[in-house]
């Protein structure tokens, strides 16, 4: 197997991490109503335990470039598996808010971990022309999972009296069981395997592999960052690397005050405040997660022909429409339109930020601090996750959805000064190639 067919195996195997990902984020929107009750947890303490497992992502997210670098990309996903699995049953026999708590929050520190080491590890499996593609698996497998959460969470209600909320998030733990199994199979990452082991044949191997026309130039370009290394004694925030950390912590911030995960986590709650019936709300939700697989995919055939900075430019304008229309609604108190605004939103974000934020961030930095890089970039867009998914029900009570989404829709135009003053395109260039356009030497 080479080429084109080993980069898409492989990078389909590692962007299952996603879809775990995506589960675990999503699956607890159809729980968290009925946790609220069975515990009888006030608005604070209950938007803590909703977001618990995003501040379990901080962590892991803070922390996942060190096993990355340590233990290797692949190893690193193989304990992301196992994290999830414990989380999964865990979670689902919880006696008490205490324990459910902590097993939550060990789901979250496998997705802080996914986040790091998948998209890191498919950019550094594939060649130039193809990989936003294939670290857009990474996003496309973790809408794929929201979808499946949102699909599963609607079939499961009914199916275990008061106790549906249990089978809903225990069904991860077979996905995770797969994931671990199916990771063992692909290979470790040839830049890796030069930058912090040394074991130049068998990184050549698999540069074979993935572009055998290409690999001995693949292979001198490596070897010469390599070089750049000083000893190893780089460090992410050296000077030389501030313009790259600038844009890995804007773009998760934008990705986050876009209230993405807001809607993501709290996607019935928002239906029902207007005016749908509480089943009605889970298959909207759906909806959601349906047009959100249909949109990322649609970015990941664009990705590559348009390049980031064309889907950036749509996504923030769309968004702009969206929220602000959503904003209006909750003001004047017409909900009709609501959902189909939502929807809309759910489109250009997927399309957008949704499909560019993973590929983008591993493609800034250089070989040499990459792991670190993308442990910053996503530990900025989790604390902002964390963050806004905690606060979110008490000022949607107390201020109402109006403030909340004029917020949301004035930061999209922020963003959208950030895509035409600041950010960069890197489409169709190698990562060493990006490393000398960012002035990184």
């Amino acid at each position: 197997m080479k080429g084109k067919y080993f980069v898409l195996i492989n990078s389909v195997v590692a962007a299952l991490g996603g879809f775990l990902f995506g589960f675990d984020t999503a699956v607890i929107s159809g729980a968290e109503q009925a946790i609220q009750q069975l515990w009888s947890l006030d608005d604070v303490d209950h938007g803590l335990v909703v977001a618990i497992a995003l501040y379990g992502t901080v962590v892991g997210a803070l922390f996942g470039g060190y096993p990355a670098d340590r233990l290797g990309r692949k190893r690193t996903l193989f304990w992301v598996g196992v994290f999830y699995l414990i989380s999964a049953v865990g979670s689902a026999l919880a006696p008490d808010v205490e324990t459910f708590m902590i097993l939550r929050f060990l789901g979250g520190l496998g997705v802080g971990a996914s986040s790091v080491a998948a998209p890191m590890y498919i950019s550094e499996i594939s060649p130039a022309n193809s990989r936003g593609r294939m670290v857009a698996l990474f996003q496309f497998n973790v809408v794929f999972g929201i979808l499946i959460a949102y699909v599963s969470n609607y079939f499961m209600e009914g199916v275990g009296g008061a106790d549906d909320w249990r089978w809903m998030l225990g069904l991860e733990a077979l996905p995770a069981l797969a994931f671990m199994i199916l990771i063992n199979f692909v290979p470790r990452s040839p830049r890796w395997l030069i930058l912090k082991k040394g074991k130049i044949e068998e990184a050549k191997a698999v540069l074979i592999s993935i572009d055998a026309e290409n690999a001995e130039a693949t292979l001198k370009s490596i070897q010469q960052s390599a070089e750049h290394q000083n000893g190893g004694k780089n460090r992410l925030f050296a000077k030389k690397y501030s313009f790259p950390i600038l844009l890995a912590f804007l773009f998760a911030f934008f990705n986050q005050v876009s209230g993405i995960n807001a809607i993501i986590y709290y996607a019935p709650r928002l239906f029902e405040m207007t005016g749908l019936a509480a089943s009605s709300a889970l298959l909207s939700t759906a909806g959601i997660g349906l047009v959100n697989m249909i949109f990322t995919i649609l970015g990941m055939v664009l990705i590559d022909k348009v390049g980031r900075k064309i889907l950036m430019y749509i996504g923030s304008l769309g968004l702009i429409i969206a929220l602000g229309l959503v904003s209006n609604a909750f003001y004047t108190h017409t909900f009709g339109g609501v959902p189909t605004f939502l929807l809309i939103y759910i489109g250009f974000f997927a399309l957008s930020q949704g499909a560019v934020i993973w590929v983008f961030i591993s493609e800034i930095f250089p070989n040499e601090v990459r792991a670190a890089g993308q442990s910053l970039g996503s530990f900025s867009h989790w604390l902002m996750a964390a963050f806004i998914a905690n606060v979110f029900p008490f000022f949607t009570n107390v201020y109402g959805g109006g403030p909340i989404f004029l917020f949301f829709t004035v930061m999209m135009i922020f963003q959208l000064l950030f895509v035409w003053q600041v950010m960069p395109e890197t489409k169709g260039k190698t990562l060493e190639q990006i490393q000398k356009d960012l002035s990184i030497d």
